[in-house]
C-alpha cells in the first residue's frame, strides 16, 4: 500500500505525569497521505500523543519530522482545539480569529496586510461562513465557532492537521459539514483526529490508530470488537444500518442484565 512520504517519526515514546504513565514504548509513523482517526478509552493519552507531537511536553524517546513538514526550523502543524478552550467572551472578530492563524509566519507585532485578509476571506467562504467575518466570535453558534477555529487551522496551509474532539457540543448537521470539508482537505494534507466516537469516524478516516498507554495502528477503517478486547480498549462499536444500533460487549454479573431463560 503506497502511503507517500513520512511526516512524522515516532519511537519509544513515553509521556509521565509526576508517577503517573500516560504513554509508553510508543512507535508510530505519520504519512503525507494519512487520514487517521484516533480512538481509545478518556485518560488513555490520545491528547497526550498530540501534546507530544506538537511539542508542548515533554517525553522521553524521539519524533523525527520529515523536511517537507518544516518551516523555519520547526514542524509546521495545522492544530484545531477542542472549542470548548477556546475562551468566546474574548472580544475578537471572525476574521481576526482566522488571520491569527498565520502569526507564526507574520510574527505577533506585525499588521495583517490585504493579502492576509484575502487569504482569510477565502478559507472562511470554503468553510460557508462569509458574511461572519466581522461576527464577535461570542455571537456565534457551536458549529459555526467550531468551523471557524479549523480555517485558523489550515490558513498557513500545513501538511497536517490535527483536530481534537472537533464534533463535542455541535449537532449532527454542523457535524456532517465538518466531516465533508475534512474529506476534500484530506486531498491536500494530512489529517488525524482525536474522536470517542469510531462509529462516526470510520466512515470518514482511512485508517485507525488505537491508543491506550500504547498505540497500535490498524491498517483499516474497520475495527472488529475482537480487537478493540485484544488491545483492552472499552468503547463502543457504533453501526449503521436500517435502524442505527449499538453493540455493546456481554455484561458479567450485572444484575439488571438477568433475565429468565
Amino acid at each position: 500500500m503506497s502511503r507517500g512520504h513520512k511526516l512524522i517519526t515516532i519511537r519509544d515514546l513515553g509521556v509521565r505525569y509526576d508517577n503517573n504513565v500516560a504513554l509508553e514504548h510508543v512507535d508510530l509513523d505519520i504519512y503525507a497521505d494519512d487520514f487517521l482517526g484516533v480512538i481509545g478509552p478518556n485518560g488513555g493519552g490520545k491528547s497526550s500523543l498530540v501534546k507530544a507531537i506538537m511539542g508542548i511536553i515533554p517525553h522521553s524517546g524521539t519524533i523525527s519530522y520529515g523536511e517537507s513538514l518544516m518551516r523555519g526550523g520547526k514542524p509546521h502543524i495545522g492544530y484545531m482545539p477542542q472549542i470548548s478552550s477556546f475562551d468566546k467572551a474574548f472580544p475578537i472578530s471572525v476574521l481576526e480569529v482566522v488571520m491569527s492563524g498565520l502569526q507564526r509566519e507574520r510574527g505577533m507585532l506585525r499588521s495583517y496586510g490585504k493579502a492576509e485578509r484575502q487569504r482569510a476571506c477565502e478559507v472562511l467562504e470554503r468553510a460557508s461562513l462569509t458574511g461572519l467575518e466581522h461576527r464577535a466570535i461570542g455571537e456565534l453558534s457551536g458549529g459555526q465557532l467550531q468551523r471557524v477555529m479549523l480555517c485558523r487551522a489550515i490558513i498557513s496551509k500545513p501538511q497536517l492537521l490535527i483536530l481534537d474532539e472537533p464534533t463535542n457540543f455541535v449537532d449532527n448537521r454542523f457535524e456532517n459539514e465538518l466531516y465533508n470539508l475534512l474529506h476534500h482537505l484530506a486531498n491536500e494534507m494530512a489529517i488525524v483526529i482525536i474522536s470517542h466516537d469510531i462509529g462516526t469516524i470510520s466512515s470518514v478516516v482511512r485508517n485507525i490508530v488505537c491508543v491506550n498507554r500504547h498505540v497500535h495502528r490498524h491498517d483499516s477503517n474497520i475495527i472488529t470488537e475482537e480487537q478493540l478486547r485484544n488491545y483492552n480498549c472499552p468503547l463502543q462499536i457504533i453501526t449503521h444500518g436500517d435502524v442505527p444500533h449499538t453493540v455493546l460487549g456481554e455484561h458479567h454479573h450485572c444484575p439488571h442484565c438477568e433475565h429468565e431463560e
